[in-house]
């Protein structure tokens, strides 16, 4: 697969500041979204660089130090579990990805995202399956989830119960099965099952 078509036909339009975004944390239970907008440097080419599900931790760590040396700039937005739970999950990642492009220090000329339709006067094209498709969205997805992994790291050092350091939110079996015994906190998504099963039968 050439990871480069589509900024490869941009370019040849005569598009130069390519941005891609993406976001990671959607199917978590507790936690924020993460969204990266990144503008990459034309000559990147950093080998490895996937989907950031597709990477190993140790990888993904690995690549997201040579991505942040060679982008031109970079932004990551987090919406809290609560403002998720007001707007839902989706419009809470749109909301996440449209920031982070407005926060950029250079201004794009064209949007990548991977699957996602935004709010914005720039030109852009959500992409199905884009953090597998354009090398620009890989970039973005792997610092935005090397980053919430961070964050769900530190927050298991306070909640220790729940293993975030390890499923980093998702509904494990085993994160499912501490939500009964140890109950809610106040990082949990409430418009989520189980959590919501777990209010509902309170």
């Amino acid at each position: 697969m050439n990871k480069f078509e589509f900024e490869q036909d941009l370019w040849s339009k005569g598009y130069k500041n390519i941005c891609g975004c993406d976001e990671v944390g959607r199917g978590c239970i507790a936690g924020p979204v993460y969204a990266c907008a990144i503008i990459m440097d034309p000559k990147s080419n950093i080998a490895g660089v996937n989907d950031s599900k597709q990477i190993s931790d140790k990888k993904r760590r690995e690549l997201k130090e040579l991505i942040l040396k060679e982008c031109l700039a970079y932004k990551v937005i987090a919406i809290s579990n609560e403002e998720i739970d007001q707007i839902n999950i989706l419009e809470a990642s749109r909301k996440a990805m449209e920031e982070a492009v407005k926060a950029l220090e250079i201004k794009p000329d064209y949007i990548l995202t991977d699957c996602m339709k935004l709010h914005t006067s720039i030109p852009y094209t959500d992409i199905i399956k884009g953090d597998e498709k354009s090398y620009t969205i890989s970039c973005a997805s792997i610092v935005a989830k090397v980053m919430r992994d961070d964050f769900m790291i530190e927050l298991s050092k306070e909640f220790p119960d729940y293993d975030w350091d390890k499923n980093k939110g998702y509904p494990t079996k085993y994160h499912k099965e501490q939500l009964l015994k140890k109950g809610i906190t106040k990082h949990h998504r409430l418009s989520y099952e189980p959590v919501k099963k777990i209010l509902n039968n309170n």
